[in-house]
This record gives structure tokens, sequence and C-alpha cells, in this order.
């Protein structure tokens, strides 16, 4: 077996140097060892690559490399998220005939009916905003996304059951984003089960309440059975498995945890990064406000993301700051050659997603915030993969890039923000994620007046 170079650093090393400085650490490492690396995890090699080529390669195998539904090393807090059954932990053709089922929700006409709840709710919550107060962007856009995805996944909109949910989410990711719960992640000793009182309790006790109220949810409406319902729960319902039967009440629960949390999750961080870019560089600002302008007043949502400009603002935050750095893994089965490298049996396979986007025979002055690059060349999917490619590709991808846009369009037609911080935001690491270290400091100036007109994209909420 000849194995790609690689550091030799130790694996604990390692992950606090990326904890510490992420996107350095990856460009020296790209700089120093190239296309395909290797990092050893005990006795396992993770090869990891970020060649357009190489990348083909590999996920165009599928006889001697398949998809796999666990990493190495994967802790009791990925899988506990996920579900026994969610979509992350089903392999071959379980998971072959579940995607579909998940995707349906995110595409067609099912998409294009959000666009006006997408704008109605980022106006809602924008409105809210003080005037003039500092306000944590991450924060107001997570309230957005978060809604959007229990309306889209679950159905619900209002009422005592919507809050409900929406409060367990809201309290399960900020503890997972809080220094304790980084502490523990990194700590397996600390991972203990004292109550709900200790650190590792209390995840466990949010996790148990929300995977009972889906639950709960599923077994409800599976007694209504309202066929003309569009949400994913009730494509779920009705859905049969591979063999014909009806999926489970605890199959579908733990299907529908995964997209809500990760529609607000990347979403949340996507959309964070893109209103700070927007704010931090006036041209790009500007010229996306003549764009939006020229729709006139309250431009039908599918107008607004057909707007080249806006598509290729968007692209480019994916580019320069993918959500997700690494795609999701998958494993040599038998002996295969790779970028001429020979990989063994349980070697493991990762994109170098970040890496890849900073190529600079591939986006020339890689670390410049430059759309119109998106409107010069149309890149391959293996060139452009803020959300994966193949058959482990994000199920929602398609829907983030819907909603950034409608969101951005609402908040900038409508309102005038500006940033507290002058100097470039800092982006952090954790989990494989890479988002703003400050959440975007953000100041509410008020209602943009623009052309003599003051109408919001969508009608004011009383």
């Amino acid at each position: 077996m000849t194995l790609p170079p690689g550091p030799k650093t130790p694996l604990w090393l390692l992950r606090q140097q990326l904890d510490t400085n992420p996107l350095g650490c990856l460009d020296d490492i790209y700089k120093r060892y190239g296309d395909i690396i290797t990092i050893m995890s005990g006795s396992t090699p993770i090869v990891y690559v970020c060649n357009p080529s190489g990348i083909k390669q590999y996920l165009t195998n599928t006889k001697e490399i398949t998809i796999s539904s666990v990493p190495p090393g994967d802790s009791p807090i990925t899988v506990g998220q996920m579900g026994q059954q969610g979509i992350l932990h089903l392999d071959g053709l379980v998971h072959k005939h579940r995607r579909p089922l998940l995707m349906k929700t995110y595409h067609g006409e099912r998409m294009n009916a959000s666009g006006k709840t997408i704008c109605e709710l980022t106006e809602k919550i924008l409105s809210q905003q003080a005037i003039p107060k500092t306000f944590i962007a991450n924060e107001m856009l997570s309230k957005i996304t978060l809604q959007v995805a229990i309306e889209v996944v679950i159905g619900l909109r209002e009422g005592e059951r919507y809050e409900q949910i929406k409060h367990l989410y809201t309290s399960c990711m900020k503890y997972e984003k809080s220094p304790l719960f980084e502490i523990i992640t990194k700590l397996p000793f600390t991972q203990l089960d004292l109550g709900r009182l200790s650190p590792w309790g209390y995840h466990k006790y949010i996790l148990k309440e929300i995977f009972q109220f889906l639950y709960n949810e599923v077994k409800e409406r599976r007694q209504e059975a309202d066929p003309s319902r569009t949400d994913m729960l009730s494509d779920l319902i009705f859905a049969c498995d591979e063999t014909g039967k009806p999926l489970g009440d605890e199959e579908v629960r733990d299907l529908l945890f995964l997209p809500i949390s990760a529609s607000n999750n990347g979403a949340t961080d996507s959309l964070t990064w893109l209103l700070y870019w927007v704010h931090h560089l006036t041209d790009v600002r500007e010229q996306l406000l003549e764009e939006l302008d020229s729709l006139g007043e309250n431009p039908d949502p599918m107008r607004i993301v057909a707007l080249p400009y806006l598509n290729a603002v968007c692209n480019e935050t994916l580019r320069i700051y993918p959500s997700s750095m690494f795609s999701l893994p998958r494993v040599v089965v038998s002996p295969v050659e790779i970028m001429g490298y020979e990989l063994i049996p349980g070697t493991v396979l990762f994109t170098n997603i970040y890496s890849t986007h900073q190529r600079e025979d591939v986006y020339p002055e890689p670390k410049q915030f430059k759309p119109e690059r998106f409107l010069e060349k149309k890149f391959s999917p293996y060139e452009f993969i803020p959300f994966g490619s193949g058959g482990r590709s994000c199920i929602a991808g398609a829907f983030s890039i819907f909603q950034m846009k409608l969101v951005l369009a609402t908040i900038l037609s409508n309102y005038k923000l500006t940033l507290v911080n002058k100097q470039p935001e800092r982006p952090k690491h954790s989990n494989d994620q890479c988002y703003a270290k400050s959440g975007v400091k953000m100041v509410m100036h008020g209602r943009r007046q623009h052309q003599g007109k003051s109408k919001p994209l969508v009608s004011d909420f009383v």
C-alpha cells in the first residue's frame, strides 16, 4: 500500500491546531502536502482529497468505494443527534430509498410555495429589532431558519406545540455552541449522565424531549392522515419502505430530526456570513440593491431567486466559508487506486471542501470575496461543492440557497443595517463547521427608503 503523504502530528494535537486556527491550519497542510493527504487515526488511514479530478474519481467509483454512515471515531453525541434510523446512519438500499422521500419536500412546487413564508417570517422578525440597538445577526437569523424548518419539515406554524418544539430546538442548539459543550465533546471522560443538572445529562435530556415530541407528533398526525398536506412529516407518514410496508413511527421520528437541525444550523451560519460580507463590502451591497430595486415593489419570490448577481453573492459566500469544511466519509471496500496511490480496504476518504474552494487554479485570488467569478464561469460539481456531492450530498442544499436569497433580499430591500465591528470577522471551527466567531454584531437603523418607495417585499405585520 502506498499512502499519500501527510502530517505526522498526533491526531489530538492536529485537532487542537484546527480548533485554534482552522483555515490557517488547512492552508498550511494543503501547501505542504498537496492535493491528497493522509492522517492516521490509530491504524485507520484517513485520506483527504481537494483535487477536483481526484474527487470525481473516488465519488463516481461505487464498486471499490462505498458510502459510510458513521465516520471513524464517531461519538455518542453524533449518534444521539441523528437518531438510530436517521438518514446519516442508513446504508445501502435503505438509504437509497429514504433519501428521495426526504428530498421531495425541498424541490419543485413545494420549495416555490415556501418562498412567501420565508419573506414573511424574515420581515416579522426584523421588524422586532429595536432601533438603534446592537443585536447578534446569528441569533436573529437562527430564529428565521428554525421557524422555516419547523414549518417545512413538521408543518407547524403557530400554537402551543409550535412554541414547544421551537423552544426545545433553540435550547439544544444554543447549548451545542456553548463553551461547556465544546469541552465535553473533546473530553470523553466528562460524558457521564448524572441527570439533567450535569453537562452531559442535560444534553441527553434535551434530545430525549425533542425525540419524544417528534414521536408524539408522528402518532397524532398518522391518526389524522391528511393527504393534502405538503410537509415532510406528511410525506413520511404516507410513505412505504422498500418492501412496501409503511414506515414505523420511530423511523419517521428519527428521519425528521436531522432536517430540522441541519436546515437551522448550516443555513444560519451561511446566512450570517452572507449578511457580514454584504455589509462589509460596500460595492457588493450597492450592486445587490440596484439589482433588487430593478424588480419594483413587492416582487414575486421566484423573480428574486432568479437574479444573477444575488445568486453569485450567495455562491461566493458558500465558497469562501463553507458551513461544512469536509464531506461525509466514504470507505474503500476493495483495493483501489486514487490519484496514483493504492488504497486498501478500510481506508476512509473525505472531500476537503474548504481547500478545494481555495485552489488558485480554480479560483484566482481565493481569499478575496469576488462574486463576479460565478458570473464569468460555471464550476463543476467537483470544484464547487458547498453541500457535498453524490449520494451523501445535503438533501436541503438547493433549499438552503433558495432561503439565503430570499432572507437577504427581504433584509436589504427593507432595512438599514450596519456592522458594529469594522475589523474582518474571524471564523471559528467546531465539529467540522465553520461559523463567524462573534456571531456578527450589527445595528438596526430602521426602514430603508429607496426610489421614493417605502413598501416592503411583503406585507407588514401589525
